[in-house]
């Protein structure tokens, strides 16, 4: 039978076996893999796998809805101290940080998961599982991955390794829907490590372990708002109505044409507006969010949709009477994240690549719209990872994800394989 380091050996011995796989292997990705001290750790992670599983639960039946993540992020934080580390604060912005001291021979390298969800206040985030598996809100996005920086650092006390760099965990605000980023541009832009991060990665959301996001898809979100004069609903029938201006913009944003290649999207999420059902609203109102994968075609499709809000509202004022008043429509910017992207040739992503392949897997790149779109936009060598096993309905209310103990946990020893030989294990 073979053991796990007779395996990986086999495994490493191929990879130098082919150039093109060596040139991609960093030669401390493979001392790191088989160092005892790691395999210790591993052994660690396998066997707390039933506390990991009860913190995921614990961090889900929080609620962290957008700009009211403070509730979670107090929990998280004493969670990071129960879990072994000292220095552990919550900044202005509520990003929670706790930093592991490393020996001060390494740059600074920090690793985050968001602690917000895109549900409103009030929705039941209280997880059933079902065997392996586990049904909340959240649960996944990203839950899950809050729980795996506890574990590795864990593990890393377990067995007792130290780094030559000062790691920074990170429980970020902002991450989703309207938060804009906001945790990651405090933390970049004003923060206490504004000037001291030198590598970063978040964890978003699960995932068998082998996705490298290199490139960060920018988007822009915007609140367009149609203003009318309002009225009875019967005194004042005939007039023009921002609903009907608002339902005939989402008619014609629905026929929008975008390319498939570059990728480019656009979404109503959130509509509103009125007072009661007998009442011509004087204000409806909808949440809209355009994607893609270039700035040109980002650029284009923000053009046009523009221009279809505002033929919307005149032809709402072409329809009915603006005897009291026209239809007036804002649209107004409301989030704004940059576009962003690392070589496959840089450090991160050949260090990414050679513990992955380590593992047996074959990595995959991709592009995608998380935290890591921040510090790529500034230069700063940034990918995002995947938190390990398997899951789906992410942003739904039965999202689910499977803690089936194999897949996890190989997730969860990918993750610190990457962090470790980036941090120099001494």
């Amino acid at each position: 039978m073979f053991t796990k380091t007779v395996c990986r050996a086999l495994v490493f011995g191929l990879l130098l076996f082919g150039s093109a796989a060596a040139s991609a292997q960093p030669a401390n990705v493979q001392r790191v893999i088989m160092d005892p001290r790691f395999q210790a750790a591993e052994d660690f992670v396998e066997t707390d796998h039933d506390r990991f599983v009860r913190e995921i639960i614990q961090i889900t039946e929080i609620e962290a809805p957008p700009f009211k993540e403070a509730k979670r992020g107090k929990a998280f934080a004493e969670m990071l101290r129960q879990s072994g580390l000292s220095n552990v604060e919550i900044d202005s912005e509520g990003n929670v940080i706790g930093v592991r001291k490393g020996t001060g021979g390494g740059p600074m390298i920090a690793i985050a998961a968001h602690l917000d969800t895109v549900f409103p206040e009030g929705t039941n985030v209280k997880v059933r599982r079902e065997g392996t598996k586990l049904y909340a809100p959240g649960v996944g996005d990203d839950s899950r991955a809050l729980a795996v920086l506890l574990e590795i650092i864990r593990a890393m006390d377990a067995a007792k390794i130290q780094t030559a760099s000062d790691i920074l965990f990170i429980g970020n605000v902002g991450e989703e829907g309207p938060g804009d980023l906001r945790g990651m541009k405090y933390l970049f832009q004003k923060g206490p490590y504004k000037d001291k991060i030198r590598m970063f990665f978040s964890l978003d959301p699960f995932g068998w372990g082998n996705d490298i996001t290199t490139a960060g898809i920018g988007s822009k979100r915007f609140r367009v708002t149609f203003n009318g004069p309002g009225g009875h609903s019967f005194g004042s029938f005939g007039l023009v109505s921002p609903a009907y201006a608002l339902g005939n913009a989402i008619t014609k944003l629905s026929r929008m044409q975008v390319p498939q290649r570059p990728r480019t999207t656009y979404n109503v999420g959130v509509v509103g507006g009125g007072t009661s059902v007998n009442s011509i609203p004087f204000e409806s109102w909808m949440d809209v969010d355009i994607r893609s994968e270039t700035r040109e075609e980002l650029n284009r499709a923000v053009e046009t949709f523009t221009r279809l809000m505002h033929e919307a509202a005149d032809e709402e004022n072409h329809a009915r009477s603006t005897s009291q008043g026209k239809i007036e429509v804002e649209v107004k910017v409301i989030g704004d994240r940059p576009f962003g992207e690392i070589s496959h040739n840089a450090p991160i992503v050949q260090t990414a690549t050679a513990v992955i392949r380590g593992f047996g897997m074959s990595p995959v790149y991709g592009m995608s719209s998380t935290d890591a779109n921040i510090p790529m936009s500034m230069g700063i060598p940034a990918i995002t990872l995947e938190s390990g096993g398997t899951g789906s309905r992410n942003h739904t209310l039965d999202e689910w994800i499977d803690v089936e103990k194999t897949a996890s946990v190989r997730g969860i020893h990918v993750v610190m394989g990457i962090l470790l030989s980036l941090a120099g294990m001494l």
